[in-house]
């Protein structure tokens, strides 16, 4: 972050500070009430998000606060203005959309705090915005093109056609999606994932991302989505999307990938359908050296996704069902009964060099990710990956 704010315009910010941390929620609330009355503007978020207090909006609070608060700091960001960028391209997000942004917030402040959000406020307000959403425009770009000048890859939405349907477990499907052009595609980065233009409804059409649960290639994706309750795109996706069904999709991204150079081992713990970045992983790094120890939980055999699949790629395997089926057979179905822990991992894997990769619900990895740290694991060394906003780090 090479641009500054003045002097004024920081200390501006940095009074606003505990009123954010009193309404910051309701400003972020305001805002995006005001952002998704435009329809063009409301068919890049997941809905399922927006409601009440949810996760998306005190992610989008508590980043507003970190950024007031380290407004003379702000390179300790950096890595959430990665990871906020990747998502972005992910989702194609593009320069123009960042003007209906200042505005639904500038409007938001001025109506949550009133009088209190004088002239003053709302001029600094404006300009450490759009000081912050240069630098994301700037990356952004950086990566739209990088996407698009490498072998295979490009820019905005590509058709692919399902070329496989394969059900994994009673509520997950995987399936492979191979260009439509028969052009070569973008070698992912283990670990990454697709965005999909999911056409649910024609008229606007809803945009996820899903892990590539294959290694990279340069002939196609393998996506591995599990059925969500009420879900809009993984319905459609399970009943609608057949062999032959065309489906528009943006360039690999995001930021949580292995990269095993300098590894001494590498341990890939995941729950439930946390396993697609991992078996993406296991594929990309099977037999190249460094020693893998996988640790996968889920709740039964019937919900076990790839199980023999991914026991053939690691150099240690072991599974954890929480509540085995009568059918479930210890030693061959699984190893473990009850939930896997950062006490269980610390015993069994050599905490003092091992890397972390952990994938999974949220309770799951702050459990995981957490415990690790109280057992003496380096930041450094513990990678994680959230399906959806980053509400709170651990």
């Amino acid at each position: 972050m090479s641009q500054t704010l003045s002097e004024t315009t920081m200390q501006t910010i940095e009074a606003t500070v505990p009123a954010l941390r009193e309404a910051g929620g309701i400003v972020v609330a305001t805002m995006y009430k005001h952002l998704l009355s435009d329809p063009k503007v409301r068919m890049l978020f997941n809905m399922s998000n927006q409601t009440g207090d949810s996760a998306q909006h005190q992610a989008l609070a508590g980043a507003i606060l970190a950024y007031a608060e380290n407004i003379r700091q702000p390179e300790v960001l950096l890595g959430a203005i990665e990871r906020i960028a990747q998502k972005h391209v992910a989702l194609q997000i593009l320069p123009e959309h960042y003007n209906a942004v200042a505005q639904a917030l500038l409007t938001a402040i001025k109506q949550v705090l009133g009088d209190a959000a004088t002239p003053a406020i709302l001029e600094a307000w404006g300009e450490a915005y759009w000081l912050l959403a240069n630098i994301l425009i700037s990356r952004e770009e950086q990566l739209y093109r990088g996407a698009a000048t490498a072998a295979g890859g490009w820019r905005g939405w590509r058709r692919f056609e399902v070329a496989e349907k394969r059900q994994e477990a009673v509520d997950i499907t995987s399936f492979v999606l191979r260009p439509c052009d028969g052009q070569p595609v973008m070698a992912h980065q283990a670990g990454q994932y697709l965005t999909i233009l999911v056409p649910s409804d024609p008229a606007a059409p809803v945009r996820r991302n899903y892990s590539i649960s294959c290694a990279p290639n340069n002939t196609h994706y393998r996506i591995t989505v599990k059925r969500a309750p009420h879900g809009v795109a993984s319905g459609w996706l399970h009943d609608s999307a057949n062999v032959g069904t065309v489906i528009e999709a943006g360039a690999p991204a995001g930021h949580f990938f292995l990269e095993a150079k300098d590894k001494t081992e590498i341990v890939l713990v995941s729950g439930g359908v946390g396993l697609t970045p991992m078996v993406s992983m296991l594929e990309a790094q099977a037999g190249k050296g460094v020693p893998i120890t996988y640790v996968h939980a889920t709740r039964d055999g019937a919900h076990h996704a790839m199980g023999e699949h991914h026991r053939s790629l690691s150099d240690r395997s072991i599974v954890f069902f929480d509540a085995p089926r009568t059918e479930d057979e210890p030693g061959r179905d699984f190893d473990h009964q009850g939930q896997v822990s950062a006490e269980w991992l610390a015993t069994q894997t050599r905490t003092d060099v091992s890397d972390y990769y952990v994938c999974g619900p949220v309770p799951f990895m702050r459990s995981i990710v957490t415990g690790l740290k109280a057992n003496g694991v380096a930041a450094s060394r513990i990678h994680y990956e959230f399906f959806g906003p980053e509400s709170e780090s651990f």
